[in-house]
């Protein structure tokens, strides 16, 4: 793994949420509908790397150049990751911690 890319943050309204993080200092890097009535909602503090989501569900997701081999590698230390899912924004696997914490592989 690459390095930590988004931090998904679940929220119960999206823009008093929003609304929050921007008074926190963040910037709005991608906002667009989902396709399943939900919108996808990207913010970052300027200058950093990892930026936060905001949406209905929890997870980590970490970039990768090399999902195929990253997912090889976990499986041989045990750990098991769902399928790669190809779409637009790039290629991504899930998988969970012990404690059922959603994780995601992403490469762009």
């Amino acid at each position: 793994m690459k390095t930590t890319e988004i931090i998904m943050i679940p929220v119960s309204d999206q823009q008093q949420a929003k609304d929050f993080y921007l008074k926190l200092g963040f910037e709005v890097l991608a906002e667009a509908s989902m396709g399943n009535g939900e919108t996808w909602l990207q913010m970052g503090l300027p200058g950093q790397l990892t930026t936060l989501s905001l949406a209905k569900f929890q997870g980590i997701i970490f970039e990768t150049d090399d999902i195929k081999n990253e997912i090889d590698e976990l499986k041989a230390k045990g750990i098991v990751a769902g399928q790669i899912d190809p779409t637009p924004w790039g290629q991504f696997a899930w998988l969970q911690d012990p404690d059922g914490n959603k994780l995601c592989l992403h490469q762009k």
